[in-house]
């Protein structure tokens, strides 16, 4: 399963707040222990850097020329 930049968020939202309870795409996950939680940041934040192995921010420019 390929994690989103979203779900890392939802994660860390669930986190900051000290609760166990994650909502994403209408999923409702709680995890039993604060270490879960956090095993599964790491793994999410693992996930997006193996989808972006330059490490840089993905990014796009878009040129507009007026005539």
């Amino acid at each position: 399963m390929a994690f989103t930049q979203q779900d890392l968020i939802a994660v860390e939202r669930a986190i900051a707040s000290g609760t166990l309870t994650v909502e994403y795409n209408g999923k409702k996950v709680t995890f039993r222990q604060m270490n879960e939680l956090l095993a599964a940041r790491d793994t999410i934040k693992a996930d997006l850097a193996a989808q972006n192995p330059s490490g840089r921010p993905r990014s796009s420019i878009a040129i507009v020329e007026r005539f």
